[in-house]
């Protein structure tokens, strides 16, 4: 004769059924290893194009100080495919966990958490095209990493956990970032690079492993 749940088990199963019903818990850690190696990999390309120039205050301006249309570009290319890389091999990962999981890739809570991040992050995305309008090519790192921390911790309530912490250290990333303006793209590199990796791989070895 089966022996019934003891009310602990019974507590265990409902609360996981209420976090698969309000949380988007398919998010994969291999998304976030690959969205750090795309990143490493962008800014590294970026570093060797600009002539080693870390803060692209020198390579991007010429003498007249004004923006060098063809390096922008190629930045903005640059940026383009490290975003369309990272969210293409993100979507399968997470298609994936999901198909594991029994769980529908597209769901409700998924379309909550997409609103949540993208609402920062269209913000931060007009903001640094204001900067970059404006010539303040400086600080578009700096605000990238902030605005992208507050969509990661605007979004954490509808999926991991791991993912408020994440967007903390990106923020504070960022305000370190302003103090020193010259480094925005070894800060670029950590906050999309490297924390990318590390979280993506705790989660991963946590969750999946």
């Amino acid at each position: 004769m089966k022996n019934p749940e003891t009310p602990l088990e019974t507590l265990s199963e409902i609360r996981a059924l209420m976090e698969r019903s309000s949380r988007f818990i398919s998010l994969s850690g291999l998304s976030g290893v690959f969205a750090g190696f795309f990143a490493l990999i962008g800014a590294l390309v970026a570093y060797f194009y600009l002539e080693y120039d870390l803060s692209f205050q020198k390579s991007i301006y010429d003498a007249n100080l004004s923006i060098r249309t063809e390096k922008l570009i190629f930045l903005l290319v640059d940026a383009g495919l490290v975003l369309i890389l990272a969210l293409s091999f993100g979507a399968y990962f997470t298609y994936r966990k999901a198909r594991r999981l029994g769980l529908n890739m597209i769901d409700k809570t998924a379309y909550r958490l997409a609103e949540n991040l993208l609402i920062p992050l269209v913000v931060g995305g007009i903001f640094c095209l204001v900067l970059i309008f404006r010539g303040q090519i400086g600080l578009v790192a700096p605000s990238t990493l902030i605005f992208y921390g507050l969509a990661l911790l605007n979004g954490s309530k509808y999926t991991l956990d791991d993912v408020r912490g994440l967007g903390i250290m990106e923020i504070v990333l960022g305000l370190l970032a302003l103090l020193f303006v010259g480094y925005g793209l070894i800060f670029w590199a950590i906050g999309f690079g490297v924390l990318h990796i590390w979280y993506g791989t705790k989660m991963y070895l946590k969750y999946e492993k």
